[in-house]
């Protein structure tokens, strides 16, 4: 029987990392993984997702912009499937990636599925069904999350989908009715709107993405509109009924009932931890109803050396948090230095077009909380860079304290707004305030420069509005 210091059942983004830090810090570790190396996330998530997100975008400014740009086409040809088969090499280039990482960390890798049949063995059992024990000091349950399906709803994997058989069909549907509007929805809306689909957008909530800060919500819908695409929010989906040539969905407002009709019907309201069904329950470990395993600030479980990390803990289901996640809880284990995670102040990060980032309270959470807000913002339209890049839609929008300049939280909605974030999350962190922002000379142009500008902002100085 094999004996470790650590084992980690999933290697998505949680689990691997949480390995290879475990083995950084001398522990000799393994992974359980019962399908693919990387999780969700390399495989038929994040990257897969923005493989095609790219592809939307040059299809859509070839589609719809071309005389802006000074193209024409006399006969545009998109082939959907090549970009499926794109977003399949970026992401099997990755997975290759962490089974390299596992070797050159000396971490063993175990396929098969994991079951905990005591507080310290793993059994592991494989494809053909045999089965192996695996002993460890501590268990680390990284199994993440899968998609929310109501019951009654008849995914059949064709006409009514989950993320899964979306991002792998080479078909691009004629049109598509789109329920939830959260990350997956409206990205997967603006892939297949990029390419001519007929989407409709389904949101049960007042507002669309209704997580994010009030204001986000309404660009974003107007700029969705403006592809197309429909939106119907506010209502509820009363059924789901597949048909010869595709779906019926039955939906519900405050106006009354409607049936939307489509080839395919995308499932995207959001994930359940996958917690239930490991073997937890019956040692002992505290799981939800909802299978989500209870962790305290250290992600550790109820019982001694049994932890948990990542999507299955149901903190903020977001690869980065899991990451983040298993490097603590790695360090924990070895007894190293390490920190306290703030899941309030964790960056987000959608990438539908245009992309929305954010972090911390909105400008409601925070009036609510009582604090003095100051509020500083400044609009892509007047960036040099947005302009020359033809995307000057959205802004930055910064949360401050007005006592004392803490920053409270940042809500964009932009070109690449994704990729602003770490200096505003960082400021945060290490408790910067709106005016030492503001000093920090950008680069010229930037779109970094709106950071700047709106931190002028929120001193009540601004420079170029």
């Amino acid at each position: 029987m094999s004996e470790y210091d650590v084992i980690v059942i999933g290697a998505g983004p949680a689990g691997y990392v949480c390995a290879i830090r475990a083995a950084q810090l001398g522990l000799k570790t393994a992974v359980v993984e019962k399908e693919y190396m990387g999780g969700v996330c390399l495989n038929v998530g994040c990257i897969p997702s923005k493989s095609l997100l790219k592809n939307a975008e040059v299809a859509h400014i070839l589609r719809e912009r071309g005389k802006e740009f000074g193209f024409s086409f006399e006969n545009l040809t998109l082939d959907y499937s090549v970009a499926v088969k794109r977003s399949r090499q970026v992401s099997n280039r990755l997975t290759k990636g962490v089974e390299f990482l596992m070797k050159k960390n000396a971490i063993d890798v175990h396929k098969g599925t994991a079951r905990v049949i005591a507080r310290d063995t793993v059994q592991v059992s494989d494809s053909s069904g045999n089965t192996s024990d695996l002993k460890a000091k501590n268990i680390v349950v990284a199994t993440g999350a899968h998609a929310s399906v109501p019951r009654g709803w008849p995914v059949d994997g064709q006409k009514v989908v989950t993320y899964l058989e979306a991002i792998l069909q080479e078909k691009l549907p004629k049109s598509v009715v789109v329920i939830g509007s959260g990350a997956v929805g409206v990205e997967f809306s603006t892939v297949w709107s990029a390419y001519g689909c007929e989407v409709t957008l389904v949101e049960m909530l007042p507002l669309l993405v209704p997580l994010e800060d009030e204001e986000i919500s309404a660009e974003l819908e107007k700029a969705f509109k403006k592809r197309g695409v429909k939106v119907l929010t506010g209502h509820r989906v009363e059924g789901i009924e597949t048909t010869e040539t595709g779906v019926k969905v039955k939906v519900s407002s405050q106006a009354g009932e409607l049936v939307l009709e489509a080839e395919q019907t995308l499932v995207a309201i959001g994930f359940s931890a996958n917690g239930g069904g490991l073997g937890l329950e019956e040692i002992g470990v505290k799981v939800s109803e909802r299978g989500t395993v209870e962790v305290d600030e250290r992600l550790a479980t109820n019982v001694p050396g049994i932890w948990a990390i990542g999507d299955v803990t149901g903190k903020l289901m977001l690869a980065h948090v899991g990451s983040a996640q298993g490097i603590v809880c790695a360090e924990n284990i070895a007894g190293a230095e390490t920190v306290t995670l703030n899941y309030e102040m964790m960056p987000r990060a959608t990438y539908c077009q245009p992309q929305i980032a954010s972090f911390g309270l909105t400008e409601a959470q925070a009036k609510e909380r009582g604090f003095e807000v100051r509020v500083g913002r400044f609009p892509f339209q007047a960036n040099g860079k947005a302009l020359g890049l033809g995307e000057s839609a959205g802004w930055v929008k910064l949360i401050t304290d007005a006592q004392y300049g803490e920053i409270l939280g940042a809500h964009m909605i932009g070109p690449e707004v994704t990729e602003l974030l770490p200096e505003l999350t960082i400021a945060q962190m290490m408790e910067l305030t709106p005016g030492e922002i503001a000093r920090n000379v950008h680069a010229h142009p930037t779109l970094s420069e709106t950071l700047m500008e709106a931190a002028h902002g929120a001193m009540g100085h601004s420079i170029h509005i």
